[in-house]
């Protein structure tokens, strides 16, 4: 009996993994820089090739740097398949490879939890890059509304997602980043027009909390429509909290640019 019940399991987890991989397809593009970048794609059920879809960029975290990105898929990733339903989106998981960053954020172990120096004055990342410049030629090709571009990302991807907002602030019509930070210093009333919805846990410890604290008040100083949720108690791995959100990713579509 319990051989039958681990077989079903292993049958289970088997093709649940591999209609994963096929739910969201692999492709590569070359940007302007000529960095070749990896990337997943969803696209929405029953997809009209005519027709322009918002648009979601999803960004990893730092542990899922390399070649390819199914770690994406365990770690919140397939919450699309399930949420979508009544928003079909188009939703992008660009693959960081393991020497480059989605944020110029400078780490530092001296100190635990991170020691991250924020600040944007240093040069873009190429993977960044890359991943908006991949964004922007679903718009070319007409494929996706350049009014509804939206950005999420955890952990290094919570990061890239201040710093993508921050130098593409006409791009985006809302961002939800996930225990991540930025530069407060650089954020002024251009990316305050951006909506936010900021997440971190309260016991984060490997990015202070203080850090999605800290834009959070920036974006409110600035007028910004903001919103800042908090885990009690939960760590680095919050988004476990932030994909069971009721609203999440639906909150995106209320915002156009």
């Amino acid at each position: 009996m319990k051989k039958s019940v681990f077989l079903i399991f292993y049958i289970f987890s088997f093709v649940a993994a591999r209609s994963q991989n096929e739910i969201f397809q692999m492709a590569e593009f070359t940007d302007s820089r000529s960095i070749v970048l990896k990337y997943r794609i969803l696209y929405p059920e029953n997809y009209n090739p005519l027709k322009k879809y918002p648009l979601i960029l999803f960004l990893h975290g730092a542990g899922e740097r390399g070649d390819d990105n199914k770690a994406q898929l365990t770690h919140g990733a397939l919450v699309w398949t399930e949420k979508l339903t009544a928003n079909p989106a188009i939703v992008i998981l660009p693959q960081c490879p393991k020497e480059d960053y989605w944020a110029s954020v400078k780490f530092s172990r001296a100190k635990y939890p991170l020691d991250l120096d924020f600040n944007y004055s240093y040069l873009e990342t190429n993977s960044l890059h890359a991943a908006v410049e991949l964004v922007k030629s679903f718009i070319e090709n007409k494929k996706a509304d350049k009014h509804r571009i939206y950005i999420t990302g955890m952990s290094m991807g919570g990061m890239g997602t201040f710093e993508a907002v921050y130098r593409y602030p006409k791009l985006f019509a809302a961002a939800m980043p996930i225990c991540g930070g930025g530069d407060i210093s650089s954020y002024g009333k251009k990316q305050a027009k951006v909506p936010f919805w900021i997440f971190h846990g309260s016991a984060d410890g490997v990015v202070p909390g203080e850090k999605s604290v800290e834009m959070h008040k920036k974006l409110y100083d600035l007028g910004a429509n903001v919103k800042y949720t908090e885990y009690p108690g939960v760590n680095h791995n919050s988004w476990d909290n932030v994909f069971k959100e009721e609203n999440y990713p639906n909150w995106f579509f209320q915002f156009k640019k």
